[in-house]
């Protein structure tokens, strides 16, 4: 697989999770510019390659950059009380919806959520695989403008913090910018690195430099290398079994 499969092995990974090993560097503009969405919108958009070490340290450094203790994330919705649990008493990680392995849910997350005085955090993904993409991003939508959590940064995967048409469909990004015009989304420039989902992966890609810039009249986060993160996995077998029927 790898990944890790042990309650005990993912708390020891939280643990020693190192919170101060990425500072963001920012260009004022650009940090302006975020801070406009965040004054006129309420919100922030991250789009982020899920199972990279680094991604909950660039919403570490955000955060904040912009004073914000309010984090949106494209987890399970039906992990809200687990995850309140854990923020409040470290408990809470033994669900087995934490264990599907996709790269969303990282060691990393757990530590940095604990970094954030006054961290509120919500999840949004309701879990609605029909098949028509849209209309699952749509459905993220509603969950973030229902949840009444602005100002804050909201995480999902990049095809989803798009704001406007994709080959995909309509994101989620261009249904809030549709409520919320002043919207921005900020894309994580990856360069070269592993990652984890499912199992461990490569990308070869090329990042200019690293930080919080303008890019082609986009707001992107320069990430030249990166690295794989933890991330609880179990197999197949084992998840249907605690999960049961």
């Amino acid at each position: 697989m790898p990944g890790i499969d042990t309650l005990e092995g993912l708390l020891k990974a939280v643990t020693e999770f190192d919170t101060n090993a990425y500072e963001l560097a920012v260009d004022t503009p650009a940090l302006d510019r975020a801070r406009r969405s965040i004054n006129e919108a309420g919100l922030l958009l991250l789009g982020e390659m899920h199972g990279v070490k680094e991604n909950p340290l660039i919403i570490l450094g955000l955060m904040r950059a912009l004073g914000l203790t309010d984090l949106a994330l494209e987890w399970p919705a039906d992990l809200q009380p687990q995850l309140n649990a854990f923020l409040s008493s470290g408990t809470g990680l033994d669900h087995p919806l934490w264990w599907i392995g996709d790269g969303r849910v990282t060691a990393g997350h757990f530590a940095t959520f604990m970094a954030i005085p006054g961290l509120r955090v919500t999840l949004f993904d309701g879990g609605m695989f029909t098949g028509d993409w849209s209309q699952r991003d749509a459905s993220m939508a509603r969950g973030v403008l229902e949840a009444h959590v602005e100002p804050a940064l909201v995480v999902a995967g990049h095809a989803h913090t798009r704001t406007s048409w994709t080959d995909l469909g309509l994101p989620m990004g261009a249904c809030l910018a549709s409520a919320r015009p002043s919207l921005e989304s900020v894309r994580i420039d990856y360069g070269t690195g592993t990652f984890y989902t499912i199992g461990p992966r490569r990308s070869r890609g090329y990042s200019e430099r690293a930080g919080l810039r303008i890019a082609e009249g986009e707001l992107v986060v320069g990430l030249p290398e990166f690295g794989e993160a933890t991330v609880p996995h179990l197999s197949v077998e084992l998840l249907r079994e605690r999960l049961g029927p």
